[in-house]
């Protein structure tokens, strides 16, 4: 592995990308970390149920434009663009990592009930579908149950992240009989502390297990 390998961070909206960045800070500050943001792919993807043929070709340009850029591989940190990324990472050459098969992975392997707190709507299918078929791989009778939390991202995309904190954390709190608590997109990374502050359940988190992973991969 190379001393200080670059990691391309491909990002549909701004909220996401401080929760990366500590991530990396905390377990692997020697990965140069570089990010690519279009903003306007989190909006374009709340417009449609499914991910059109058109958002496709954008996260594979944007894979492609990682490539250029010299990446040893590359991490998308939004959560509603599954299937997406999987074509786009069919079509690298180096690891292109979805946002939450590391925290699934981990969640699935510490016992059979996964409770997941999301609170971008249009990612729920998706990640209920990727949890499914984490699954399926490790344990087919692990479980998936999804909770929203209701108000949260409009609160951090306005900058309220106590409100957001707290909404999630209150949602976590009505919780019992899980073996794990995932939140859901790196965005809500940032609630952690508040989740575990109100639960004994394990709380996973996207980054944390992505860096991991990546991590495990490079070396």
């Amino acid at each position: 592995m190379a001393a200080h390998p670059r990691i391309t961070l491909i990002h549909a909206t701004p909220i996401a990308m401080e929760p990366i960045r500590q991530a990396f800070e905390a377990t692997w500050p020697e990965a140069e970390a570089v990010n690519l943001l279009d903003d306007s792919l989190s909006p374009d993807r709340a417009k449609s149920k499914g991910i059109p043929d058109e958002l496709i070709q954008r996260l594979v340009a944007l894979t492609r434009y990682a490539q250029l850029m010299g990446s040893d591989a590359v991490l998308f940190t939004c959560s509603a663009f599954s299937k997406a990324i999987e074509i786009a990472a069919a079509k690298a050459t180096f690891p292109v990592l979805k946002p939450n098969e590391a925290m699934f992975e981990s969640a699935i392997r510490r016992g059979g009930r996964t409770a997941m707190i999301y609170t971008f709507a249009p990612a729920r299918e998706g990640m209920e579908q990727e949890f499914r078929e984490e699954a399926d791989k490790i344990n087919p009778e692990a479980s998936l149950t999804s909770f929203l939390a209701e108000g949260a991202i409009e609160a951090v995309r306005a900058g309220d992240i106590e409100t957001h904190n707290r909404l999630v954390a209150e949602k976590a709190a009505t919780l019992s009989g899980f073996d794990a608590i995932t939140l859901a997109h790196f965005s809500t990374a940032r609630a952690r502390k508040s989740v575990e502050a109100v639960t004994a359940i394990p709380v996973m988190t996207s980054p944390d297990a992505a860096v991991v992973k990546l991590r495990k991969l490079l070396a």
